[in-house]
């Protein structure tokens, strides 16, 4: 799917802006929930954090996230969560463009965005050697179940995302990620 016009967009830049606070202090709700947390929250791209595939448009489009993603991004950041970008896309420029412009580039403390056939596995390594932080105090969020499963197997916990992350995956995830952990 490409990206709406600049109209469409600026509609739903608007729309999405308004509801960012609302869901921050949602999802600030729902990670106090729980003692143990993952240190580091990692986001695929397309289809997680934004409905498109960024190989499908061009830099100079006007991207946008899912509804929720933002808030939850912030959520995390204020609990001392940090966050990380793990995405297979072909077209990483376009991809670290979109970041910039949506002005969340920052946040991400580890960002590898290359096409790899490894299912993200060469992902995460790259982001532990950059963290330091171990795979199982991790948490990941992706749209492919291949993905998912690869890196399991690593010890990561993962959540599959069908409609972008949101905060019902935020709430699966943190709660897996606990229960997992009180084993």
């Amino acid at each position: 799917r490409i990206p709406p016009g600049k109209k469409e967009t600026e509609k739903i830049k608007r729309e999405n802006m308004e509801d960012d606070g609302k869901v921050k202090e949602e999802a600030l709700q729902i990670i106090g929930l729980y003692q143990d947390l993952p240190r580091l929250a990692v986001f695929d791209l397309d289809y997680t954090l934004w409905p498109f595939y960024c190989e499908c448009c061009f830099e100079d489009e006007i991207p946008y996230l899912y509804p929720q993603a933002r808030g939850i991004l912030y959520a995390l950041k204020n609990s001392g969560i940090d966050v990380a970008v793990a995405s297979r896309s072909p077209t990483p420029e376009i991809a670290t463009a979109f970041l910039d412009k949506l002005g969340i580039r920052s946040m991400f403390v580890a960002q590898e965005i290359f096409s790899s056939w490894t299912h993200k596995t060469e992902h995460f390594q790259r982001i532990h050697r950059r963290t330091s932080v171990p795979f199982d105090s991790m948490l990941f969020f992706d749209d492919e179940d291949r993905n998912i499963e690869a890196v399991s197997k690593m010890g990561l916990r993962s959540i599959l995302v069908d409609n972008g992350v949101n905060l019902g995956a935020l709430r699966q995830g943190l709660s897996n990620f606990y229960q997992k952990s009180s084993s």
